[in-house]
């Protein structure tokens, strides 16, 4: 089972305000912390004390926390690749690479003294996992995580991202990415537009993007990659994260009987394997329910993401729910009862035939 993370950083914030959001995502299941080190301006000892104190308070509440760190800035802290005391000494579970070495110097890394993991950057494109995997690393120790994005547009795209999780996956290391808070303000730089790994997350609500990455069955840890996420959106992106099947917000249309709303909120709906490029099949619903009565209303033709529920007019099929998947016209034989909410309209992409999903009223 993945995780769930927060970042910190605490040169942009204080030890009060980073511990009291550390016990309220603790409090909410997450388990990882993620904070950056790429940079020590002033008073080197100051700094480092100050992520010490943050990383002593997450271990404390029993999290992970990986420090990111640019490679320049090991000469800085007299750090050597095969003496990884400094993180040790600091509290920390890991570290993550923003930028790689040759690929020998990871796979040494995965050796240290210490346990401490070493994550390295997903996102590059290059066979860069290929080298290092080619070095005979400790598997156990090697993670790998993508970037995240704080300028607009700058965002990863999915197919890249696809082609460059597949790399990671294929080795069955542990995969990261970053998901954004809508109520966060800040990140490791001055300038952000949120902080998410895929562009297409940047605006949406935090829960969507954690069902999106589980959908895509390919990324076990996931973290919010700006600070502060909002209570509401830890106990969402939480409740998203360990929901036995994937929930999707449906708008209810205006019409829709009481009947119609307890077919589709409190139902467990299963895709039907014997998958149609135009409907998403949920068939139980019209056994459970075939000595109802569902009159035609709303008949109007149909676009996909509408949610159906086939009127007495289609004999045995009467009762069965449906999502389009694609335009079609109405007969009259079909009621049109709700509409999959926008924010998740490309989710209907990623559902599997034989998988199971409910769903909840927007």
């Amino acid at each position: 089972m993945g995780k769930l993370g927060v970042s910190v950083y605490p040169e942009r914030s204080t030890y009060e305000k980073d511990a009291a959001y550390l016990e309220l995502a603790a409090a909410n299941g997450f388990k990882r912390v993620f904070t950056s080190l790429l940079e020590i301006k002033g008073d080197q000892e100051q700094v480092v004390a100050g992520f010490k104190k943050v990383i002593s308070k997450a271990n404390d509440l029993g999290m992970e926390v990986m420090v990111d760190i640019n490679p320049a800035l090991f000469k800085q802290l007299g750090v050597t690749y095969d003496n990884l005391k400094f993180f040790h000494d600091l509290g920390a579970y890991g570290v993550r690479l923003d930028l790689g070495f040759t690929g020998a110097e990871e796979a040494a890394m995965t050796r240290n003294d210490y346990g401490i993991k070493i994550e390295v950057n997903m996102s590059q494109g290059t066979h860069y996992i290929d080298n290092i995997m080619s070095f005979n690393p400790n598997r156990e120790n090697l993670l790998g995580s993508h970037n995240f994005y704080p300028h607009r547009f700058s965002g990863l795209g999915q197919a890249f991202f696809d082609r460059a999780t597949k790399m990671y996956t294929d080795y069955n290391l542990n995969t990261a990415a970053f998901i954004n808070s809508q109520a966060a303000t800040f990140g490791p730089w001055p300038t952000q537009d949120g902080l998410c790994s895929l562009e297409a997350h940047r605006d949406l609500p935090i829960a969507t993007q954690v069902k999106h990455y589980l959908l895509l069955g390919s990324i076990d840890d996931i973290i919010i990659g700006n600070a502060y996420a909002s209570k509401a959106e830890l106990k969402a992106a939480h409740e998203a994260f360990t929901a036995p099947y994937p929930v999707l917000k449906v708008i209810p249309d205006p019409e829709a009987t009481d009947l119609d709303k307890e077919l589709l909120f409190e139902n467990q709906h299963s895709y039907r394997g014997d998958a149609s490029e135009y409907l998403l099949r949920s068939t139980q619903t019209r056994v459970k329910y075939a000595d109802r009565d569902f009159a035609p209303h709303h008949t109007v033709d149909i676009k996909r993401g509408d949610v159906l529920i086939d009127n007495n007019g289609y004999g045995q099929y009467k009762g069965e729910t449906q999502i389009a998947l694609q335009a079609m016209p109405n007969d009259g034989r079909v009621n049109v009862v709700g509409h999959i909410h926008p924010d998740e309209l490309f989710l209907l992409s990623y559902l599997k035939p034989w998988s199971g999903f409910r769903m909840t009223e927007a």
